[in-house]
This record gives structure tokens, sequence and C-alpha cells, in this order.
């Protein structure tokens, strides 16, 4: 008879776990059972505790900051920057190597080949890429520099070829195929901001504006995030408050619901494709897909055209 079935029999929803010595080791719920039942995918370590990653920049006095999260069993740590082929990030990326051997270190957000292999040459263990792709980012705008995201992740891979290190798309996620070309251009990781910042388990309080439910969104660089402390990561921290120079903005988007439902689309969207160009596994993606360039034209008649939507699909909108 299993634990669980156990604690089913016996009515009792909360078991206390001990060591040898009857030491406290902590707790354990039906919930947690069941939990585990519903999300066999969730992402774990092989002690079955959920994988956590944390952000820090590359200014002074995150060092401490590296230690306590290393100390506290972190899984991967993120050296994060605006404009991670600096000096700067290299070097706190050559230090925390050095300092923590196995430890996983991701680097971003460069937008060139050059700055990923430097990104390799400090010692990361994954390359973040994104110049100002992101919904609530104006970095092109008010800077202007960037690169298109597809040409910045596929110059990425290209200049990585061959060391195992692998590439995140970050930023300009708006559908599922945006997803599929992420990885076909070569990534093996996307990171998704607004196409899950409407849903219920997102930060922030529902908002009813003109009869629909919204929640609100913001950018690490908006002057709202840099003045609670994001200003380190476009290098403006010794900046006063109204000083300081933001490179995104404070917005909105339409509530969506549970983030479940948004993943079942996402993944329906990209094993479609796979169906489609004939790839059986996300490593064939990334390796035998390939790109045509089409016209403005071409855009439009990809989207919806010449009719009026009078319901919505839950993996596309108009506008979005």
């Amino acid at each position: 008879m299993s634990f669980f079935a156990k604690m089913h029999e016996k009515r009792v929803e909360k078991a206390l776990v001990v060591d040898d010595s009857f030491h406290l080791l902590g707790m354990i719920t039906v919930k947690d059972f069941q939990k585990a039942e519903r999300k066999p995918n969730a992402c774990k370590d092989e002690h079955g505790r959920l994988r956590v990653g944390a952000a820090v920049g590359a200014g002074a006095g995150n060092e401490e900051r590296v230690d306590a999260l290393v100390a506290a069993g972190v899984d991967v740590l993120l050296i994060d920057s605006s404009h991670g082929h600096s000096e700067g990030v290299l070097q706190r990326i050559r230090e925390t190597r050095a300092k923590y051997p196995d430890l996983q270190i991701i680097g971003g957000n460069v937008a060139t080949g050059a700055g990923a292999r430097a990104l390799a040459e400090a010692g990361c263990s994954a390359v973040k890429v994104g110049i100002g792709p992101g919904s609530i980012c104006t970095t092109r705008i008010v800077t202007g520099v960037g690169v298109p995201q597809i040409t910045a992740v596929s110059d990425a891979v290209e200049a990585l070829e061959g060391t195992g290190i692998p590439v995140i798309a970050d930023g300009g996620i708006r559908f599922s195929g945006d997803i599929a070309k992420a990885i076909a251009a070569g990534a093996a990781a996307v990171m998704v901001g607004s196409m899950l910042a409407g849903t219920e388990e997102s930060p922030g309080e529902i908002e009813l504006y003109q009869g629909r439910s919204y929640k609100s969104y913001r950018g690490m660089g908006s002057l709202g995030a840099m003045s609670k402390g994001s200003s380190d990561r476009y290098f403006q921290s010794d900046n006063a408050a109204d000083k300081l120079v933001p490179e995104g903005i404070e917005g909105r988007v339409a509530y969506k619901g549970r983030l479940k439902e948004i993943i079942h689309q996402q993944m329906g969207g990209l094993r479609s494709c796979m169906g489609l160009t004939g790839c059986g596994t996300i490593d064939a993606l990334r390796t035998k897909a390939e790109f045509v360039r089409i016209s403005g034209a071409g855009i439009q008649e990809s989207h919806v055209h010449d009719v009026t939507i009078t319901k919505e699909s839950p993996n596309y909108r108009m506008g979005s």
C-alpha cells in the first residue's frame, strides 16, 4: 500500500517527515500528492524538489547575493543585463564560474554572434538572446540599438555551433508559431512575458476597465520597475529617481484566466508545427526546418482577413 493510500485510509491530510533520528525534515500533504499526479512533467531535481532559478545583476554588491542564492540551493543563476556583451557582465560570469565551477549559469542579454561567443568563453552554461523584442521594451527606439529577434537568435546559434551551449530566445513571442520559429532558428528554449502576463497566476490585481478585465504589466526597463530595483540591469543604479532614462513602459493586458490553458495552446501549436514540418523531436526542428522570406502582403495573408471575428479563439487575438 502506498503512503498516499495509507493517508487516505486513515483520513490524514498532513504528515510530518523525519530522519532516522526523528529530526523534522518537512511536511507532506494530500495536496502535494495530487499536484504531483496532475503535473507529472513538472521540472524537478533528483530530490523531487521544483527547480528554482534566480537573476542577479553585474554591479557591485551582487557577489553577496550570488553566495546567498547558491547557499539556498538555487539550480540556475542568471547574470542579467540589458547589455550582456560588456566587460562588467563578463567579469561577473568569470568570477562566479571560478568560485562555483559546477553551477549552471545563464548570461545575457546579447543580440550578436560575437556577444554570444564572449559569454560562452566567460563560462556561461547557456546564453540568452534578445535586445528590444519584448512588447513592453523600448530599447531599440530609445537607444537605436538592437537586432530583429530571429536574426539575433540565428546568429548566436551559428556562433556557438559545436560548443554545446544552448541559446534562449528572450522576447518577441506573441503566438505559438513564434515559439516554433524561435526553435527552428536554433533556440533551445524561449522566454515569454506578455503571453503569460494576463493569467491568474501572474502578479498584480485584476482591474476592470470599460467592462473588461485586465492585469497590469510593466517592463524591467520601465520607470516603475527601475525605481524598485531593476536600474542596475540598465547601468543606471547610480542615477536619482528623477534622472532615470526608461527603456520600457507600463501598461495592462487582457485577463486570460488560468496559466495551464495558455500552456496547453502553446504546446499544441508547437506540436502542430513539428507535424507539418516532419520533425519528430525538438532537436530535429532546430536543425531541419527551413525559412522562406515573405512580403508584407504575405504577413497580411497569414493573419485572419476579410472576416469579422464573432467568437475569439483561445490561441489567437487580433492585435496581439
